[in-house]
C-alpha cells in the first residue's frame, strides 16, 4: 500500500504570515492552487494553512478588503500533519476524523509535501 510520501505534492506554495491577504488571492491565482502552507516564523513554530475557503468566508462574505487583512489573521494554525511513511488508509482516515481536505507532511521537522484527498483518490 502506498505511503502518503508516494502521493504527496512535493511543490508546496508557501506564504509569509505577514502577507496580506490580497497578496495571498494573488499567488493562489498565479500558482493555481487551493491552499498556501503559511511558513513558521522560527524553528520551533508550528506551520499554518491559510484556504480559498478561510479567504471566501472571512474576507470576501464580509466585504472586507483583501488589502486590510494579513494572512495570521484568517489561517488555520497548528495543523494537523502526517508523517510521511503514513499508509494512504491511515491518511484518508485521519482526514475523514477531523474533516480535512488536505495535510502537510512533516518529516524532520520540515515541510515535505502535502496530501489531498485528490491525491488519495488518484492512487486508488
Amino acid at each position: 500500500m502506498p505511503t502518503a510520501k508516494d502521493i504527496m505534492t512535493t511543490n508546496v506554495i508557501t506564504i509569509d504570515g505577514n502577507a496580506t491577504v490580497a497578496e495571498a488571492i494573488q499567488k493562489i491565482k498565479d500558482e493555481g492552487v487551493r491552499c498556501l502552507v503559511v511558513e513558521r516564523r522560527s524553528e520551533d513554530d508550528a506551520y499554518g494553512i491559510v484556504t480559498q475557503r478561510d479567504i471566501a468566508y472571512n474576507v470576501i462574505a464580509f466585504s472586507i478588503d483583501p488589502e486590510d487583512v494579513k494572512v495570521h489573521e484568517i489561517m488555520s494554525k497548528p495543523l494537523v500533519v502526517v508523517n510521511k511513511d503514513l499508509d494512504i488508509r491511515h491518511v484518508a482516515r485521519l482526514m475523514a476524523n477531523v474533516g480535512l481536505s488536505r495535510a502537510p507532511v512533516i518529516f524532520d521537522g520540515r515541510l515535505q509535501g502535502i496530501v489531498s484527498v485528490s491525491d488519495i483518490i488518484n492512487a486508488s
